[in-house]
């Protein structure tokens, strides 16, 4: 814990990041480009689902809303007629194989988010191979596919991006990990088809 509040307080304070974790964000941003690379030029293949994606994310670590917009945008699609569900990675749970949430899922098996989005009475799927666990919800009669905290899962092939943000925190030091709170290059920002900005003020680049 010492180390993690060490780190957090260099993303979001005023001390520099420790040395190491220099060397270690410049190989951790390496990576990264090269997978966005290797999706964006076709040499990964992204699978593409025969319905809309609507991806919901962030570029930050740490919660930043996402799961209560994917709540409220898949409930303003039923409004308009739509049947949407969503997929999730069921981050803290025991699940092995993609799997539909039932009416009253077990958190240790699927985890806490998708527990939550699915007492909003929307279909739920979860699984670490998200195309697959999005094939069982158009199974069951999905017409949208809503992707909570998918943005950096570039497998799954999208229409519309959503990048969620702290409007308080936002991009502490704008570093990528561990020297800083980002998971992608603040620049990705410019390829998302929306900005939500959570609490705080927005800023003029946010929209």
């Amino acid at each position: 814990m010492a180390l993690a509040d060490t780190l957090e307080a260099a993303w979001y304070g005023h001390r520099p990041s420790p040395w190491w974790s220099f060397p270690l964000a410049w190989l951790y941003g390496g990576v990264s480009y090269l997978r966005r690379q290797l999706y964006r030029h076709g040499w990964i293949r992204r699978e593409h689902l025969s319905v809309p994606v609507v991806v919901i994310g962030n570029i930050s670590v740490g919660g930043t809303g996402k799961t209560p917009l994917t709540i409220a945008i898949a409930e303003t699609l039923r409004q308009r007629g739509f049947k949407p569900g969503v997929v999730s990675r069921g981050y803290g749970g025991s699940h092995q194989q993609p799997m539909l949430l039932d009416a009253a899922p077990d958190p240790a098996v699927v985890g806490d988010e998708p527990c939550l989005i699915r007492a909003s009475g929307v279909a739920v799927a979860v699984g670490r191979d998200r195309p697959a666990a999005a094939a069982l919800l158009i199974a069951d009669g999905c017409d949208v596919v809503i992707a909570d905290d998918g943005l950096q899962h570039y497998r799954l092939a999208r229409d519309i991006e959503i990048c969620v943000i702290d409007g308080v925190r936002r991009f502490g030091n704008q570093r990528l990990l561990p020297a800083g709170p980002l998971r992608e290059p603040f620049k990705r920002l410019d390829s998302v088809d929306f900005r939500v900005v959570n609490g705080g003020q927005a800023h003029a680049g946010d929209v």
